[in-house]
Formats: C-alpha cells, sequence, structure tokens
C-alpha cells in the first residue's frame, strides 16, 4: 500500500516536471516579473526608499536588497496560482476525472498536486535568487540553504489557497480574473515592498491589514531565513494558514459535497 502512495506521488510530480519543461515560457513568464521589479523599479527608488537597520540587516540596505524576500514569494504566489489554474483546465478537458477516481485518498491527490507544483516553485526561486546575486544582492552562503525550509513551507501555503480557489470556481476564464483579485491586493498590502513600520506610519488600519496578510509571512519567513535568522511568528501564522487553506480544499472537493449541491439546485 505504501508502494501505492509513493508510486502515485512520483507519478504526479513528473507530469507536472514535465508540463514545466514542456511549457518553456512558464518559466520565463516567472521570472520576468521579478525580475522587472529588481532591475527598474528597484533601481529607480534605490536612493529615495534606502532601508534602515532593522531585523534581520545588521546595517542599512539598499532597497533592492530589501526587496529580493518579496519578490522569491512573488514567484511562488504566481507558481501557486498557475499550477490551480492548471487543475481548473484539466477539469475542463476531463483528465482531472482520472486523477480523481484513483482508490486513494483524495486529500492525498491533492497533497501530491501541492507538492508537485510546490517542487516547481522552489526551483524557479532559485533561479532568482542567482540572477539577483550576479546583480548584487548577495545574502551569506549559509542563508542559501536556511532558506530551503521556508520557501517550501510558503509554497505549500500559497499552493494551498491556489487548490481552496479551484474548488470553488469552475470556469477557466473565471479563475484567470480571480487569480488577478488576489495576487496584486495581497502583493502590494504586505512587506514586499516597503517596512510595516512605514506604512504604521500613515495608516494603522492598513498597516494591521499587512501584518496578517498570509503573504506577508511569507514574505518574512523568507526574509528571515536568507539571512540565517528565525522568525517564529511568521512560521506559525504560515502553518496556521496552511492548515486552515488546506482544508477547506479538502473540503471543496469532496464528492460528497458536490452532491449535496446538485440536489438542492433547482430545476
Amino acid at each position: 500500500m505504501i508502494a501505492a502512495y509513493l508510486h502515485c506521488l512520483r507519478g504526479i510530480i513528473v507530469r507536472e516536471g514535465l508540463r514545466f519543461v514542456h511549457q518553456r515560457e512558464r518559466f520565463v513568464s516567472a521570472l520576468v516579473r521579478p525580475l522587472v521589479w529588481l532591475f527598474i523599479f528597484a533601481a529607480g527608488f534605490r536612493a529615495v526608499l534606502g532601508v534602515s537597520v532593522m531585523p534581520p540587516y545588521d546595517t542599512y540596505v539598499l532597497y533592492e536588497v530589501y526587496i529580493v524576500p518579496g519578490l522569491v514569494a512573488m514567484i511562488q504566489l504566481f507558481n501557486g496560482m498557475q499550477s490551480s489554474l492548471s487543475i481548473v483546465y484539466d477539469r475542463e478537458m476531463g483528465s482531472m476525472k482520472t486523477l480523481l477516481i484513483s482508490p486513494l485518498p483524495r486529500w492525498y491527490l491533492l497533497v501530491c498536486k501541492l507538492l508537485a507544483g510546490v517542487t516547481v516553485s522552489v526551483l524557479q526561486a532559485y533561479v532568482f535568487l542567482a540572477v539577483a546575486w550576479f546583480w548584487g544582492v548577495q545574502p551569506p552562503p549559509l542563508g542559501y540553504l536556511a532558506v530551503l525550509p521556508a520557501l517550501i513551507l510558503s509554497g505549500l501555503m500559497l499552493g494551498a489557497l491556489g487548490l481552496l480557489l479551484s474548488s470553488f470556481i469552475k470556469q477557466l476564464e473565471n479563475f484567470a480574473g480571480v487569480m488577478n483579485f488576489v495576487i496584486f491586493p495581497m502583493f502590494f498590502a504586505s512587506s514586499a515592498l516597503y517596512p510595516l513600520w512605514r506604512v504604521r506610519e500613515s495608516s494603522p488600519l492598513l498597516a494591521d491589514i499587512c501584518a496578517v496578510n498570509p503573504f506577508t509571512q511569507a514574505v518574512e519567513l523568507i526574509r528571515f531565513a536568507l539571512y540565517g535568522q528565525f522568525d517564529l511568528v511568521a512560521c506559525l501564522g504560515l502553518a496556521g494558514y496552511l492548515v486552515l487553506f488546506l482544508a477547506c480544499a479538502i473540503v471543496g472537493y469532496d464528492p460528497a459535497r458536490g452532491l449535496m449541491e446538485r440536489r438542492g439546485a433547482p430545476g
């Protein structure tokens, strides 16, 4: 029985990997957005938005150094949404049924799909960090290893959010629109582009919203891990959001729930 579970996990990861290899534009598009922010936006605001001494930084840092963790999390956010977009596509094409009729538990199939997406997002994140290193953003060498657990946890949480959305959105066109509605508020209302203390100076309410934003927890965990430190609050927040989103996604994909909805539908 264990062999069947492992075979399922390997098959889903290989399938996601092959899809990623064959869709090279997906890899390029995942890097273009954060690279534009790093090369153009950060360069333009370097002199204006430098960040003073604050954890985990021991000294004043340039703006591009500050935003790199947020851009890494952006890659994972877009990848989580794109992975879930592929689920909606597979469901419309009918290939999703082949996966869901497996004798293995449905929650396990969803977790396997989630792990496959995280594997791809971690690879993309490290490619971006390598490009950023050549641009002059060079965390301590140990940080590249210490950030791996943070990337996995944040990737799982953001992927679970995408799974949750895909469980309620049935049409491909609708999901694409909801992606933008979710991604941009999460990204801008976070600590990805500016420290929360600066937000609080102008709007305490917005700062409180940013503080509870799941994306902020992901950014801060990655930021601290890159510099060999551990943010317990962000880790606990990420774990809590992961459990919440994944549990809701599993309920959303429950066939009994769908049967009840069809029975209660008019006509």
